[in-house]
């Protein structure tokens, strides 16, 4: 089923929802900066082949939501927008185990979506190169006094995987944005820094997961992670010779297979 759904201040947001018969658990998926829902096709596939039915939505400003394109007037608006979705997949679902999946933007959104509504009924969280501290510097480059709607331009492409089909599409696919606004690096900037005094408040089940070679963002952001959450259970995996994109990459079905027999786990 897809959709759109009213946010928290009515934008609507594009939501794809697909529950398998036998489903024994849930993923609600958060996507990345100027991507869409659409680009975890596979992912989602391999997730259903295990039972897992998910609930993917496309940020406000991206992909087929509404909003000034790839713009946040605040970063709450990525915390609250993913409420809004992760409540419905709970009101929805009966007792099945939440899990909540997040790459890179995604990965930043989900985690300090954790610190910030604790004691939710979510069974774990996966972390995929998530932007929590912006060590390798792909927002902070951004001068502080710029126009906020200025549109810069989407030069991430060549980074987010080594694999050269993935790449090219990339640049090809319709729905993937070719410009993010200063105002979009503003709130992150600032998400960041609350989430340096927040992240103690981090306490559910996580699995971090990064790739080595990942050049947008820092696998010390990942290990940043995993030393300052509060959760009694997280683990860490960096995957050697891996891009920015782990579950694009050619080895993404170990990627895959990892996460799923820590999800499976924890259900």
């Amino acid at each position: 089923m897809a959709t759109m759904i009213s946010s928290f201040d009515n934008t609507q947001l594009f939501i794809k929802v697909e529950i398998p018969a036998d489903a024994k658990a849930i993923a609600v998926i958060v996507h990345g900066l100027c991507e869409h829902h659409g680009r975890y096709d596979y992912f989602v596939e391999k997730l259903h082949a295990a039972g897992i039915g998910t609930y993917r939505f496309d940020h406000r400003g991206h992909g087929r939501s509404e909003g000034e394109r790839t713009h946040l007037n605040d970063f709450n608006e990525l915390l609250d927008d993913t409420h809004v979705i992760v409540t419905k997949a709970i009101a929805e679902n009966g007792d099945l185990p939440i899990f909540v999946i997040g790459h890179s933007m995604g990965g930043f959104t989900v985690s300090l979506y954790g610190a910030k509504y604790p004691n939710q009924r979510i069974r774990g969280f996966v972390m995929s190169g998530a932007l929590v501290k912006d060590y390798a510097g792909l927002i902070a480059a951004v001068p502080l006094d710029l126009d906020p709607h200025m549109p810069l331009p989407n030069e991430l492409g060549a980074g987010v995987c080594s694999v050269p089909e993935v790449v090219e599409w990339y640049g090809q696919d319709p729905y993937n944005s070719k410009t993010f606004t200063t105002g979009l690096c503003y709130s992150i900037n600032k998400g960041i820094a609350w989430f340096d005094e927040t992240v103690k408040n981090f306490t559910y089940p996580a699995l971090m997961l990064h790739g080595e070679l990942d050049g947008l963002v820092s696998t010390k952001d990942s290990q940043f992670l995993f030393e300052h959450v509060a959760s009694k259970d997280k683990q860490i995996k960096i995957y050697g010779n891996l891009f920015h994109e782990i579950f694009n990459e050619y080895a993404k079905d170990e990627v895959i297979d990892d996460l799923l027999s820590w999800v499976l786990r924890r259900m």
